[in-house]
């Protein structure tokens, strides 16, 4: 069930006197997150009965929250999702899915340059963190003239690097 799950985002602090919660969305747009019927809260379903975005935030009002102090227990908690409620895009990805993929020379198969450890959204476009043998990260741009091909199936990801990009 955990691996059907992902993360959405992260409740950081109550909202007036109802018991709304504000939660930082972990997604590219809030937007995203307000078009949920019901979330995953503490590995339960929980109805959502209002959600709007306000200043890069969403505010949600929880069914059975009700109070400003039912609210605050739920601050730093993790909201989640069902992969099975979301259709993305052809050559879009969840970071879950991208993170631990071997990543090699689209090249060069039988070099390897490491593990994608993370993704960092700066709005341009994606960096990739790839931790090496070495044990040093480096960083590589998520657009197409760099990544070759993402395949999930096999859990590596194919990359053509920019010249002078892994020169210390």
């Amino acid at each position: 069930m955990e691996k059907d799950l992902l993360e959405i985002g992260k409740i950081v602090s109550v909202h007036g006197i109802r018991g709304d919660v504000k939660v930082q969305p972990w997604c590219d747009e809030p937007a995203f997150l307000t078009e949920f019927e019901s979330l995953y809260l503490k590995g339960e379903e929980v109805e959502i009965e209002k959600a709007r975005v306000q200043k890069n935030m969403v505010l949600l009002k929880i069914a059975g929250v009700n109070t400003p102090e039912d609210a605050q227990k739920l601050v730093g908690q993790i909201l989640w999702i069902h992969r099975d409620w979301v259709e993305l895009p052809e050559g879009t990805y969840f970071i879950a899915d991208l993170i631990g993929l071997t990543v090699v020379d689209a090249d060069d198969q039988t070099v390897t340059y490491g593990t994608l450890t993370d993704v960092s959204q700066t709005g341009a476009n994606d960096v990739y963190h790839i931790r090496f043998a070495d044990g040093k990260t480096r960083y590589v741009p998520a657009i197409p003239d760099v990544v070759i091909e993402t395949d999930l199936e096999n859990k590596v990801m194919r990359i053509r690097p920019l010249k002078g990009l892994f020169e210390d």
